[in-house]
């Protein structure tokens, strides 16, 4: 407090101060700029609100987050009016850290796989970056197998240690998105975190990975989401993620068939010969957009370790493609009737085997299966002695084939 007495001239200095503080907070205001106190009710963009109308959903819907490592990308779903979660949104992850695989220990850097749950106690508008949501690692599958660390959070800044990193603008429409859900009465949301994108391909690709075993689990979860549109409801079972029946048996049925139908897929593609692959990376990816963005000056605050994005996502192949050999092409019907018909050389020989459209298993030579492997294999057979050559008979017209059929 200034004395009475005190000369004008060491006043001046702090009522300068005091009109600072007075007039920053509306000077921040005038340019747009947001402060602490409101940059947490920013409300959704227009963009994204035209979107959730066309999918027939609203702001105050329940929300669903799915997130891919590899992809670097948080797919936004919101629950329609028919009850299913459908796609809205898809938004480029700036930064994660760490490697494929789930997190393990405190520190390791890795950003967390699996299924979890964000409370509205859980939303941090007084983030040290920007606006925060904690996404609820460790979860009981992580606590079963002595899973440490705490925190992980989707943040604005283009930096990571463990996190997914967001960039200021999308973790706020992010923020607003799982406010409004919140008013609209959801008590959480789930948050799914996956390696990649849960296809049969991709888990083909990576079938000799270390958490491979793991990651069949998340799939399971992945493709009942995807074939009911439904939050699946996840418990830990022996140290597994297990997931409860659907009410609806139609809607159960679905999921497990879609289930079953991938894994059917997968074993074809390995059947099939597709690569094995392990993706490594020095610490973690970045969307293509941001680093685009990057490169033309874009700010997007710190960026952690960015030497390390130049190594991120190297492919090591460990089993080689390989192409089976294509069929044999099948003989056409006339030369097939012109080989084999009576009065040609083979047709004594009819009754050793039969053509793949009669049906049943072939007699004699049950290599046959083709019209293309017939001829060669009575040849090698004649050859070898285990059955006497066809007796050559002079050979008939077509005109004279096609009148004895």
């Amino acid at each position: 407090m200034l004395l009475p007495d005190a000369p004008a001239a060491l006043t001046r200095p702090f009522r300068r101060f005091l009109l600072a503080l007075v007039l920053a907070p509306l000077a921040l205001l005038a340019i747009g700029v947001p402060t602490r106190a409101d940059k947490a009710s920013q409300p959704i963009p227009a963009d994204t609100l035209a979107k959730m109308a066309a999918k027939g959903t609203t702001p105050a819907a329940p929300i669903l987050l799915r997130a891919y490592k590899r992809e670097s990308e948080i797919e936004l779903w919101k629950r329609d009016r028919s009850g299913r979660y459908v796609p809205i949104k898809t938004y480029p992850i700036c930064r994660w850290s760490g490697q494929l695989g789930p997190k393990t220990r405190n520190g390791d850097r890795q950003v967390p796989e699996g299924f979890y749950t964000v409370a509205k106690s859980q939303m941090n508008p007084n983030s040290r970056y920007y606006l925060s949501f904690d996404i609820g690692y460790p979860n009981a599958y992580d606590r079963a197998h002595g899973a440490t660390g705490s925190a992980i959070m989707v943040h604005g800044i283009c930096s990571s240690m463990g996190c997914f990193a967001m960039t200021d603008q999308v973790a706020g429409e992010l923020f607003a998105l799982a406010r409004e859900a919140f008013a609209g009465g959801q008590t959480a949301f789930q948050f799914q975190a996956f390696p990649f994108r849960m296809t049969a391909a991709n888990m083909a690709r990576h079938r000799t990975d270390p958490n491979i075993g793991f990651w069949r689990q998340l799939k399971e979860g992945s493709d009942r989401f995807e074939a009911t549109g439904e939050e699946p409801v996840v418990g830990v079972t022996a140290g597994r993620y297990s997931f409860a029946p659907l009410k609806d048996p139609d809607k159960e049925a679905a999921a497990q068939a879609l289930h079953r139908s991938e894994s059917e897929r997968i074993a074809g593609l390995v059947e099939e010969g597709a690569a094995a692959v392990r993706t490594t990376y020095s610490d973690g990816g970045q969307h293509a957009f941001w680093a685009h963005r990057i490169s033309q000056g874009f700010p997007v605050g710190d960026i952690s370790r960015p030497e390390a994005l130049a190594y991120a996502g190297q492919e090591v192949v460990l089993i080689a493609a390989r192409r089976k050999p294509a069929p044999p092409a099948a003989m056409p019907e006339s030369l097939w009737a012109a080989v084999i018909g009576p009065g040609t050389p083979f047709y004594p020989h009819r009754a050793a085997y039969r053509a793949p459209y009669e049906g049943g298993p072939a007699p004699r030579f049950a290599a046959a299966a083709r019209y293309s492997e017939t001829l060669p294999t009575l040849l090698r057979l004649a050859l070898d002695g285990e059955t006497a050559p066809p007796a050559f008979a002079v050979p008939q017209s077509s005109v004279e084939i096609v009148a004895q059929r």
